[in-house]
């Protein structure tokens, strides 16, 4: 009960800055590499030639044997789940968006639940 407890409560902070996809890739992206740095790439483009203003265009985060991915492009985004061996991607899966939040959650929560680390990591992410 407490895992699934913790579950939503990711899922929700998660999905809490959706309505402006802009500031949900920025908010999500900073959760996700303050939180967790060594799992979370995110690739920022400049949003013209002048423009100092990057943009989040892609989130990825890697978990055991998942990467979770995300792009951002024209007001849309396109979210897919990969399954990885030693670096070979052996399955791709898109996903809806919230279904990506839901996997991502999930993984995450799974992984706090094995490690200390992870759980601190996951209280940096709800915070």
């Amino acid at each position: 009960m407490e895992d699934d407890l913790g579950f939503d409560i990711l899922a929700a902070s998660l999905r809490a800055d959706r309505a402006d996809l802009s500031a949900f890739a920025e908010a999500l992206s900073g959760k996700l590499e303050d939180a967790l740095p060594e799992r979370t790439a995110v690739v920022r483009r400049g949003e013209g030639m002048l423009s100092r203003r990057k943009r989040v265009r892609s989130i990825a985060v890697r978990m055991d044997d998942a990467v979770y991915g995300i792009a951002f492009e024209g007001g849309s985004a396109e979210a897919e789940r990969r399954t990885e061996v030693r670096g070979v991607t052996i399955r791709r899966e898109p996903l809806a968006v919230d279904e990506w939040i839901d996997g991502l959650s999930r993984s995450l929560a799974e992984l706090a639940a094995r490690s200390e680390q992870a759980r601190v990591s996951l209280g940096r992410l709800l915070e």
